[in-house]
């Protein structure tokens, strides 16, 4: 997907570029920094780093990636953490912004980033996290590339504490245990699929015209999708982007009439499109899917649709500090 959010060592990634929370004067540090360092090769990047001297605050560098899979290092500085009121969110943000430019400018495919300003410079990991999240999100509207935000442990990830009370009583609230319910690979058994499919469109016949459901019931998953699209008028790069889901596999599913995506693909086009939670049940249906209250990501999903809250990032948010799989592709 394009925006994925995991937990790994940075130096690790195989991507064609890594970003490292570096400081003005490009010198070995601690934290994240030094351990890109280390990963590349002290002395080779250092010296690398010296030729180009010094970077501002928000700004970014490049360097090779030696001895990294990555091919190319780019260096940002944060800002470092005083009160929130001396321009942190807004050098934050360009660090993330520059980056991907400079990335972009070079035509490079996939970049993953560590939560920049969070170690030593004191930066609130809940607050860092969503000016990352939304720096990365309005660069994606306007450009394709695979960008990972990788987090070292699952301390170093926050949702707000409210939302995450929120979702947790929701879920204690209507979470059941499976009983005598058998899924094959997440899919419904094809003797329990058509008897819930009809019955969730019999269920819907008083909101839509008879005659219309009818004419709907036949209808591919792909069909359905790309009604859907044009009765909200919509286009097809705004639906992949909205989705979080990479532009090939977008092409993919219109070129393939009978291709079926993973459950969440496409609980990641409802969400982009904005579905009730009935038109949310009636999209799975077509993939033979649905939504089950004995499933924490389906409830999860279910939480922000009742509460018109479509956006798919605080939604994988959500989902990856309950430890589920994240909406897209």
């Amino acid at each position: 997907m394009p925006l994925e959010i995991i937990r790994n060592d940075i130096t690790k990634m195989d991507v064609d570029v890594i970003v490292n929370a570096a400081n003005t004067a490009l010198l070995v540090g601690g934290g994240v920094c030094g351990a890109i360092f280390q990963a590349a090769g002290v002395q080779e990047l250092q010296s690398a780093c010296y030729k180009i001297g010094f970077c501002d605050t928000g700004q970014s560098v490049m360097t090779d990636g030696f001895q990294l899979q990555a091919k190319k290092i780019i260096h940002t500085v944060g800002p470092i953490w005083k009160d929130g009121q001396h321009n942190e969110e807004a050098l934050l943000s360009a660090c993330y912004t520059n980056s991907l430019t400079l990335a972009a400018s070079h035509n490079y495919d996939s970049i993953a980033f560590p939560l920049i300003s969070t170690g030593i410079y004191g930066y609130p990991k809940g607050e860092a996290l969503q000016v990352a999240i939304s720096a990365i999100s309005s660069f994606l509207m306007d450009n394709e590339m695979q960008v990972y935000l990788v987090v070292f442990d699952k301390k170093s990830f926050k949702i707000s504490a409210k939302l995450f009370v929120s979702i947790h009583e929701y879920i204690d609230e209507y979470y059941v245990e499976e009983i005598g319910e058998r899924f094959q690979r997440g899919r419904l058994q094809e003797s329990l699929e058509l008897p819930l499919i009809l019955e969730a469109e019999s269920m819907k016949s008083t909101k839509r015209n008879l005659e219309d459901v009818m004419k709907q019931l036949g209808e591919s998953f792909s069909e359905r999708l790309f009604r859907l699209i044009d009765e909200k008028g919509m286009s097809d790069v705004e639906t992949y982007k909205k989705a979080n889901i990479d532009r090939r596999l977008f092409s993919k599913i219109r070129n393939s009439p009978n291709y079926t995506p993973l459950k969440k693909t496409v609980v990641a086009f409802a969400i982009a499109l904005e579905l009730n939670l009935d038109e949310t049940m009636d999209l799975l249906s077509k993939a033979g899917y649905t939504l089950s209250h004995s499933s924490k990501f389906d409830l999860i999903v279910e939480f922000f649709i009742e509460e018109e809250n479509y956006n798919i990032y605080e939604i994988n948010e959500a989902l990856f500090a309950f430890k589920q799989v994240l909406l897209g592709a």
